[in-house]
């Protein structure tokens, strides 16, 4: 692979850390830093396994006296980007650009929806890196840098336009970051271009926080002030440790009765098993109940059956009109499926939900910014502060790495009754 195609898929690695939570932008830096070392270094026997690749790897950075947690932190970069790279085919452009630099904007987005939906990006994320896009093409016709019309894509457009969205616009690290991702897929995997060092971007700065969680006192006095569905939603999310998300798209057949447990499809299309609380097992049969109603009404009316991820429809015709595969919190209404342009019922929308949180929150004298996440925040302290073991709490968050677990050991001391002095135990 020569040394730009090297660079671009390497910018790519960094941009599939970033978006897949997998490491914050500092340490995504250290993986990519870590894997072009891994590239670059002699290769023993042209036949050596990835195995065998990484063990040299690993002996070479022992006997340069690195720390144990710097192998640690290689091997990891490493095994990532051997996954990753398997996975991930080499970018090939989708549209062309004119002699000029310019595209057609059309073709463009067209191009980079198709692209989202091979790679099985959810549909809110689909429209999120869709709406960057049409915003990148609207700055440069606004800057005078198009022909005609037709936007003029090149490293110094997009180069302004992510510095224009913290110098200008002030956008918080996490939406530049977004833009970022979004902007790198159209440019490298979309146009093909070779956007060579973006060391000069202005990125925004991100500030060091510490995520917002309840006491058990505050959740309590919380979901006194909710009721029905809403309310049964948000005691799931924070028995579970559950993104709003996850929660709006459980399926009957995710709900373990008999094993007090959920199985959640979470971030990357990957599940896990979390916790099934005993108080919520009656109201959610009840729940149940009455779901199987509005299940019944569809089938009766020969409405559509629910949307099934990947190819499932294909592989399974009939499961989704089966009851195993259906919502455990519909929507109230039918409507129509954006992408196949088929009326059937979706799950329930994350609006309601939100709203209620807060209104809860704010009735229940709660000041502090209270989000339904502040619920799973919540979930991952308190346990900590049970005495639950930390990669017991990040297997049921769903984390990659334990690093993002660990943010809730900082909240945890905080909350924690200060120690006595010695002197007082005198």
């Amino acid at each position: 692979m020569r040394e730009a195609e090297t660079e671009s898929r390497l910018a790519a690695f960094g941009e599939y850390l970033l978006r897949s939570q997998i490491a914050d932008e500092k340490r995504a830096r250290y993986y990519v830093g870590w894997v072009r070392r891994f590239l670059a270094r002699p290769v023993v026997t042209p036949a050596e396994t990835p195995d065998e690749a990484l063990t040299g790897f690993a002996e070479t950075l022992e006997r340069e006296g690195r720390a144990d947690w710097q192998v640690e932190q290689a091997k990891r970069a490493v095994t990532t980007w051997l996954g990753w790279r398997r996975e991930t085919p080499t970018p090939r452009p989708k549209v062309a650009r004119a002699a000029d630099n310019t595209v057609v904007a059309e073709d463009a987005l067209a191009a980079l929806r198709d692209l989202l939906r091979t790679r099985h990006y959810s549909y809110r994320s689909e429209q999120t890196y869709l709406e960057w896009a049409r915003r990148y093409f609207d700055y440069l016709r606004e800057t005078g840098a198009a022909v005609q019309g037709r936007p003029m894509v090149t490293t110094d457009t997009f180069r302004d336009f992510i510095s224009h969205l913290a110098t200008r616009l002030h956008v918080a690290a996490n939406t530049q970051n977004q833009a970022f991702a979004a902007l790198l897929m159209l440019c490298r995997e979309t146009l093909g271009m070779d956007l060579g060092d973006l060391s000069r971007t202005v990125r925004a700065k991100r500030g060091e926080r510490l995520p917002t969680v309840l006491s058990a006192e505050e959740v309590r006095r919380m979901l006194e002030q909710m009721d029905g569905t809403l309310r049964l939603m948000a005691e799931t999310i924070y028995g579970g440790g559950l993104r709003v998300s996850e929660c709006c798209r459980l399926r009957v057949q995710h709900v373990d009765f008999d094993n007090n447990a959920m199985r959640v499809l979470g971030k990357g299309d990957k599940f896990r098993t979390t916790l099934l609380p005993e108080r919520l097992k009656d109201p959610l049969r009840r729940h149940l109940a009455r779901v199987r109603e509005i299940f019944d009404q569809d089938r009766a009316a020969s409405v559509a059956g629910v949307h099934l991820p990947d190819a499932l429809d294909r592989k399974y015709p009939n499961a989704a009109t089966e009851w195993a595969w259906f919502w455990v919190f519909p929507s109230p209404t039918l409507s129509l499926d954006p992408r196949t342009n088929t009326v059937r019922r979706h799950h329930i929308s994350d609006v309601p939900i939100q709203r209620a949180v807060r209104e809860a929150a704010a009735k229940a004298g709660i000041a502090k910014p209270v989000t339904v996440h502040t619920l799973r925040h919540s979930f991952a302290t308190h346990l900590l502060l049970n005495g639950v073991d930390i990669r017991h709490i990040q297997e049921l968050l769903g984390h990659r790495n334990v690093e993002t677990t660990m943010i809730y050991t900082h909240v945890v001391k905080d909350l924690r009754a200060a120690p006595r002095s010695p002197l007082d135990t005198l």
